[in-house]
């Protein structure tokens, strides 16, 4: 692996997940709307390239360019949580950019597969084991789908990537991080993966550190055998207790 692409690199985990990459002494593109976003935060490193821009409106020909040389995607894109940013457009940004990044790989030269590490949510429940939710969490889920676009964003990027990727693409293997309630923490504590939640993410939510997250898939993005085991699968993530 040569180098990563991040993306949502200015949000919150995005910030946490650059930093620990190049603590982990792996070179990084990150693709922001404002390069302030990171050098205001103290992000500043000789291995870290800053693209500024909007991952939906770049040509296919600049996003190609970052991609040329990268292993690894790495997706914490999200929805300002503003009128705007819920309601207004781009209604799917995440699941479009995962689609664009995934065309230009597809028309990359490799004998390498690249993978996709998809930050989504418990909210989302993976049905290819099948996760089957209780009624009421189900009913809730319903109504966030019809109230909050965002949800449904998330939703569509992991469909996408488990029906229109999935588990034998040539160029391309997969993950979605599934925390649950997230919350800041300055450094990184013990946490719990599982393959299905755990916990109700409705009425019983459990607690995830940002920084956890961010750990978590940097760890995805460097180890072979976390990867092997993770892979085509949406692993959740909690805060041990």
């Amino acid at each position: 692996m040569n180098k990563v692409l991040v993306l949502g690199a200015s949000g919150a985990t995005g910030q946490l997940l650059v930093k620990i990459l190049l603590q982990k002494g792996i070179e990084v593109i990150a693709i922001v709307r404002s390069s302030s976003s990171l050098t205001d935060s103290g992000i500043s490193h000789p291995n870290l390239q800053i693209i500024e821009a909007e991952i939906i409106e770049m040509s296919e020909k600049d996003l190609d360019l970052c991609l040329r040389d990268c292993g690894v995607v790495l997706s914490c894109l999200g929805h300002n949580l503003t009128f705007k940013g819920i309601f207004g457009h781009p209604r799917r940004l995440v699941t479009d950019a995962i689609k664009k990044v995934t065309k230009i790989i597809e028309s990359i030269q490799t004998d390498k597969k690249i993978k996709i590490i998809l930050m989504n949510t418990t909210g989302n429940s993976n049905r290819d084991i099948p996760e089957i939710p209780p009624f009421s969490q189900r009913l809730v889920i319903f109504l966030l789908r019809i109230l909050l676009p965002p949800h449904v964003d998330n939703e569509k990027a992991a469909d996408f990537l488990r029906l229109q990727v999935g588990q034998n693409h040539d160029k391309i293997e997969w993950a979605a991080v599934r925390p649950d309630g997230l919350v800041n923490e300055i450094e990184i504590s013990q946490y719990d993966i599982h393959a299905s939640p755990i916990r109700n993410p409705i009425f019983d939510a459990g607690t995830t550190s940002r920084i956890n997250v961010a750990d978590f898939m940097s760890k995805l993005a460097i180890s072979s055998a976390l990867w092997n085991t993770w892979k085509g699968k949406m692993p959740v993530i909690y805060n041990h207790v």
